[in-house]
């Protein structure tokens, strides 16, 4: 079974020296990391979106939070030259696809945390340039874009003026506009003024699990409906009360998800390494656990794969062609 994952948050840690390991390659008996690059190619992954994510809240290692995104790119491309005969960078569905047919595992750039822009478009523009090809418009803070899914009282508020101009100028160069962590109504401004499919890359069903992080059944619909995709969080608090992130938990979450918005609107956006939570499946050398699960349950062959990642190769495709 191949493997597609929209979100991880590895970049971050090595970056900031919270992982006890240095390199995205390097694996050791006491890693505090859900993932590393071997663990993954063992684990039958063909692609890794690697976020940049960032809390503005917190003090910037290199000046500006903005420095520090690119500090974390820089990162990313140290990490992923350790070894060219299996990974590449990839953004878009060709160079995924080249990738694939040579045996790589597929890297490629996401920005979590828009408000790194700081009322300056051009920025965006390097920042496709230097290659990140998916941006939520916020984190868990108000920023220059959009309001977050929290306090109760920002669910109300769209995107503000420079973010419905970002999501124009995303729309235009090829940058998937990720919902994950976004407003209600901020939500729903994407769907108003976008014009492309766009992603919540690590949401789970609200109507499973009551929370303001979680997409309702109405918005798993829009989703679907403009050709996008959602990836399973498996983080425990989005998946049910239990504080533990349970299998049969993300297979409620898939089923609901896929009875609303079609089999093809799901895909995995794990969130590893963005959580401190106990996982039933920890790490990516345990994500078999998951489609053996599937399996079990009484998915069916196409159900389990285009979870775990034909969805997956059908957006990259409809979404940057299929050249």
């Amino acid at each position: 079974m191949n493997f597609v994952d929209f979100h991880v948050d590895t970049l971050y840690r090595l970056f900031y020296g919270l992982a006890i390991r240095q390199l995205l390659f390097d694996t050791c008996e006491y890693d505090n990391c859900h993932i590393d690059l071997e663990r993954e190619i063992a684990s039958g992954y063909t692609a890794q979106l690697f976020a940049c994510f960032l809390d503005l809240a917190e003090k910037p290692k290199l000046g500006s939070s903005y420095e520090d995104v690119l500090g974390m790119i820089e990162l990313f491309y140290q990490q992923i030259s350790a070894d060219k005969e299996k990974v590449g960078f990839a953004g878009n569905y060709a160079q995924y696809k080249e990738n694939k047919e040579q045996g790589k595992l597929s890297a490629f750039l996401s920005l979590e945390e828009g408000g790194v822009l700081e009322g300056d478009l051009k920025r965006l523009n390097v920042l496709y340039d230097k290659g990140v090809r998916v941006m939520n418009l916020t984190w868990n803070h108000e920023n220059c874009l959009a309001y977050p899914h929290r306090p109760a009282e920002f669910q109300n508020k769209g995107l503000k003026p420079f973010g419905l101009e970002t999501v124009q100028r995303m729309d235009e160069l090829g940058m998937v506009v990720d919902v994950s962590h976004l407003s209600d109504a901020g939500f729903w401004d994407v769907v108003k003024h976008g014009t492309r499919p766009f992603m919540a890359t690590h949401s789970n069903s609200r109507e499973v699990r009551n929370v303001s992080r979680n997409l309702s059944d109405e918005m798993i619909r829009a989703l679907a409906d403009r050709g996008g995709i959602m990836g399973l969080n498996f983080y425990s608090d989005f998946l049910s009360d239990d504080p533990v992130g349970r299998i049969d938990d993300m297979l409620r979450h898939c089923r609901h998800i896929m009875n609303v918005g079609g089999e093809q609107v799901l895909g995995l956006g794990t969130d590893f390494d963005g959580m401190e939570t106990e996982i039933e499946v920890n790490g990516a050398g345990e994500m078999p656990k998951l489609a053996q699960a599937m399996d079990r349950a009484g998915f069916s062959t196409d159900q389990i794969e285009g979870i775990c990642y034909r969805n997956a190769e059908r957006f990259f495709a409809r979404y940057w062609g299929e050249k």
